[in-house]
């Protein structure tokens, strides 16, 4: 009799949490259907590729930037990755819109939040996008591991169909039915909690949204300028474009070159930068600094070095300061040692 009902209230949860499954089930599926089915996504030459969205989550990441820096700067590598992730999240959201190894699947739910919530938490450009998808999925993902699938489930199917079978503790851990723990209240309350911590942590961390002064790192682009250096003939330094949207570039649109009383002493401007040479920028990923149609455009998370030819300007002039111009009227400033 006791089993009975146990039983009855495992159905009962896996029921409730149908909506959930579904939805949170669709949200990683869709992932592999926008990318393979309603568009080409995972070929690198294609608009939208994903390898260049994800090189927009390099700046700000969270404890994985070392794996995503290597992954970008590694292409072929980094394709093979999107082709496994996408593969991965399908799998994992039809499994779980299905309710098969419901349990196994909500445990991949939880990482691909996980991975999401480090890796682009500070983006949104009006709202905490991505920081709401990443927590909010881990939750759901823990939710559906202590609730398993209910009646309309390949998992309950299982169940009906061979319960001596699906009563084993293996596939109670892995599928659905009553979850094998002897205390959870306190399993529920650690796990609760610990996610609850890493909500206030990650909100506080990518946004200043527990305590202090907030911060969207998503809506003004910032392009740190570094390793300026010249010889007789060129300019070189490296641009790094490190905060704004990530749906659209920094439109460059003016490069000055200062003396040390703040003169104009070599100027490019927006029509100049549209047309140059791609053999004087060389990327460090697969998102690129590239010639635009009015302007030079730096994509978030693009790196890069630009070599600008300043003979005529070392003949007459000292050169002491590099100024970048953005379409905004945002000015970034480097001092050239």
């Amino acid at each position: 009799m006791k089993h009975t009902i146990k039983s009855q209230s495992s159905d009962l949860a896996g029921l409730y949490t149908l909506s959930l499954r579904m939805v949170i089930g669709w949200t990683y599926f869709s992932a592999f259907w926008r990318r393979l089915i309603l568009e080409n996504k995972l070929t690198p030459d294609e608009n939208g590729y994903i390898g260049e969205k994800f090189n927009h989550f390099l700046p700000n990441a969270l404890g994985i930037k070392p794996i995503i820096e290597y992954l970008v700067t590694h292409p072929d590598t980094l394709q093979q990755s999107m082709i496994i992730f996408t593969i991965i999240e399908a799998i994992v959201g039809l499994c779980i819109i299905l309710g098969l190894f419901t349990r196994f699947m909500s445990i991949g739910i939880f990482g691909l939040a996980l991975g999401i919530l480090l890796g682009s938490g500070w983006l949104g450009t009006t709202c905490l996008d991505e920081w709401q998808i990443g927590v909010l999925g881990i939750a759901g993902g823990f939710v559906l591991f202590l609730t398993g699938s209910g009646p309309y489930s390949l998992d309950y199917y299982f169940m009906k169909k061979n319960k001596a079978f699906t009563q084993k503790k293996w596939f109670q851990w892995l599928g659905s039915g009553d979850l094998p723990i002897s205390k959870p209240k306190i399993i529920v309350l650690t796990g609760s909690l610990a996610i609850f911590g890493l909500t206030l942590y990650t909100n506080q961390y990518f946004h200043g949204g527990v305590y202090g002064t907030l911060h969207n790192k998503s809506v003004k682009p910032k392009v740190e300028i570094s390793n300026i250096s010249h010889n007789n003939s060129d300019l070189k330094f490296e641009v790094y474009r490190t905060e704004g949207a990530d749906v659209y570039g920094s439109f460059l649109i003016g490069i000055h070159i200062l003396d040390k009383d703040g003169n104009i002493v070599k100027e490019l401007n927006h029509q100049e930068l549209s047309t140059l040479s791609k053999e004087n920028i060389h990327n460090h990923y697969v998102a690129k600094v590239k010639p635009g149609k009015h302007s030079l455009i730096i994509p978030l998370g693009a790196k890069a070095d630009i070599i600008i030819d300043i003979r005529d300007v070392l003949l007459k002039n000292k050169v002491h300061t590099l100024k970048l111009i953005d379409i905004s009227g945002i000015e970034w400033i480097g001092e050239i040692q």
